[in-house]
């Protein structure tokens, strides 16, 4: 277990992403959402991360309920703050913001101290929790300045109550995560997709910044939304087609390994576990299978041949960890 930055919140080095329980593209029935959590459980898996988001709050409902039973000081959860909900006429789905659920409620960006109190009490209510371990500003990517100047005191101000136990933000970017870590006093940030075999952008700012700073990065996206899970024609690369030159890269790292006894999967959890700075990587699942798969992937050793071979063929930027 690694504490996230100076808090006294602990994580394992595998995370349960609970964006899938949210129906994300597709439905995933309630059946399917609690076996899930069951397996992560099983493999040892004690941090689960949701947001309000995933499915207009059905992540967060799913999670709370797969996790009722078991005792409280045993795992840990985060959510996120940034998009309040409030009810809508329920017409429509919410495919097109990725979640296959009615459209009973639609979301607000919600900076605001106000807001972000509101906004954690409701997912608080979702949960069945009386707290929860981690809360995260969530994409303030075009609200950077009032997440800075009213979002971030509010969590600082829940963390001195000991409403929560570590704060910080979470997107698909390094650059303003970066920030976050300089000018700010959060415990973890968690950055999605730039962190991988394919995107090494983290390295260059984020990943050095949070270890000078004793803030702790929690990585999410490391199949960078399938690509790096099944390299194929048409496979998805942060949520869209992926580009030809993308895809011929992860097929030739395919490729290599296999030629040593691995799958791309463990190699791309591995590589994102490598950097002293990452306490965790977050893994989504939408069934038992791929929990425990992931699982069985994270846990296979790498061979330092297939490192250095990537970096000989120059799939792998020779100043990353392995």
């Amino acid at each position: 277990m690694t504490a996230l930055g100076r808090s006294g919140v602990e994580v394992g080095p595998l995370g349960f992403g609970a964006a899938a329980l949210g129906n994300l593209y597709t439905e995933v029935t309630e059946d399917q959402a609690h076996e899930a959590v069951a397996a992560a459980w099983e493999c040892g898996i004690r941090h689960f991360d949701t947001a309000p988001h995933y499915g207009l709050g059905l992540s967060e409902r799913r999670l709370g309920a797969a996790l009722r039973t078991r005792p409280r000081g045993a795992y840990t959860v985060s959510t996120k703050v940034g998009r309040r909900l409030e009810p809508a006429d329920g017409t429509g789905d919410d495919l097109g913001a990725g979640f296959a659920v009615p459209a009973d409620h639609r979301r607000v960006w919600d900076f605001t101290a106000d807001g972000v109190r509101r906004t954690l009490e409701a997912s608080l209510d979702r949960l069945g929790l009386d707290r929860v371990d981690v809360v995260y500003l969530h994409d303030p990517d075009d609200h950077a300045e009032q997440a800075f100047r009213e979002g971030y005191p509010a969590l600082e101000k829940l963390r001195s109550e000991g409403v929560i136990g570590a704060i910080g933000a979470g997107m698909n970017q390094s650059a303003l995560l970066t920030r976050f870590v300089r000018d700010t006093d959060v415990d973890v940030v968690l950055c999605a997709g730039r962190h991988t075999l394919l995107d090494h952008s983290a390295l260059t700012d984020l990943l050095p910044a949070a270890q000078e700073r004793g803030a702790s990065v929690v990585v999410g996206g490391a199949f960078n939304s399938g690509l790096l899970a099944d390299p194929r024609p048409g496979a998805t690369y942060d949520y869209a087609q992926a580009p030809a030159r993308l895809l011929e890269r992860a097929l030739r790292m395919r490729e290599i390994a296999t030629a040593h006894g691995i799958t791309l999967r463990a190699a791309a959890l591995s590589h994102c576990a490598a950097h002293p700075a990452v306490a965790s990587v977050l893994v989504g699942a939408r069934s038992a299978a791929e929990v425990r798969d992931c699982a069985e992937q994270f846990a296979v050793p790498v061979p330092a041949a297939f490192w250095q071979e990537l970096r000989e063929t120059g799939l792998l930027p020779p100043e990353e960890p392995s």
